[in-house]
């Protein structure tokens, strides 16, 4: 039977030393941490993810804004809002909620952020600074799943992983991420012929495809570690992954629930990065420049 990692647990004894770092930071340079958190429109679901995060800066001492704004606002708009933002020095963090309305264009607003205050991870420089190791700020959710892995002493190093889904903000930094970690990547997406011929080979098998019960044993080698990262609420209101835990958990070694897996973890590492953006504030006072 598979040995449970519990991220919340791991989530709340993160926090708790981030909350000393903030007092330690605001004592030595009375400098507080700053995140301002942009939400565009009134999707409830958005809705609820900046009122997580915002609470959970509050809990560590982070000083979060929220801004708001009508749906209607334009992209020119939201690109100078942010450039005042990354003017300001009392603001170490910058986050869009995702998604934004059709007629923004969305990859103008991310690359309006500057690198060093994108503790989201999505700016072009962050991401192609995973290729060659010099990333300012990893994105959070596979910034959670080395946090985990690291939590239980798995090895990463030789092992071959597989990761199922290609997306740009889990699936391909992921597979970066885990690279550099030298481990053997193996990436899978919608358009995989035979997807069960490729996870059976994995030690380490991360799954983010949003398609509730993807895995099922016969997919999954035993001993395997499963980091399952979907979210998917079913018709009858249940929140599950796109892991089948009850018949995997016979199988793996080691195993994420959903919920309170993956999913308390990318909150807490949006904290790291606003922490460390501080810190690197007080060290380093000049801007990353931007890539020619």
């Amino acid at each position: 039977m598979a040995k449970v990692i519990d991220g919340a647990a791991l989530a709340s004894s993160l926090r708790q030393e981030y909350a000393q770092r903030v007092s330690a930071l605001t004592r030595r340079a009375g400098i507080r941490p700053g995140l301002a958190v942009i939400l565009v429109g009134e999707d409830a679901a958005s809705a609820v993810y900046v009122r997580n995060k915002v609470r959970a800066c509050e809990a560590v001492g982070i000083r979060s804004v929220r801004l708001t704004r009508e749906t209607s606002i334009s992209t020119g708009e939201l690109v100078a809002l942010i450039e005042s933002l990354n003017s300001d020095p009392e603001i170490h963090g910058i986050l869009v909620q995702l998604p934004l309305p059709k007629h923004v264009d969305m990859t103008a607003v991310l690359e309006a952020i500057s690198p060093e205050k994108d503790v989201d991870g999505f700016h072009l420089y962050n991401v192609g600074g995973l290729v060659v190791g010099k990333t300012v700020f990893s994105p959070c959710t596979p910034y959670g799943v080395c946090k985990l892995l690291e939590s239980e002493h798995i090895p990463v190093e030789g092992q071959n992983v597989v990761v199922v889904g290609a997306s740009n903000i889990v699936g391909k930094p992921m597979a970066l991420m885990l690279m550099a970690k030298d481990a053997t990547v193996a990436i899978c997406h919608a358009k995989t012929r035979d997807l069960a011929q490729f996870t059976i080979l994995a030690d380490i098998l991360v799954v983010a495809a949003g398609v509730p019960g993807l895995i099922v044993p016969q997919m999954v080698k035993t001993g395997a570690v499963v980091i399952d990262v979907g979210i998917n609420r079913l018709s009858d209101g249940r929140i599950v992954g796109d892991v089948d835990f009850e018949g995997v958990s016979k199988k793996a070694s080691y195993i994420t629930p959903v919920p309170g897996g993956v999913g308390p973890m990318t909150v807490t590492m949006l904290l790291e990065n606003t922490i460390a953006s501080a810190e690197r504030h007080t060290r380093q006072p000049a801007p990353v420049s931007e890539p020619a």
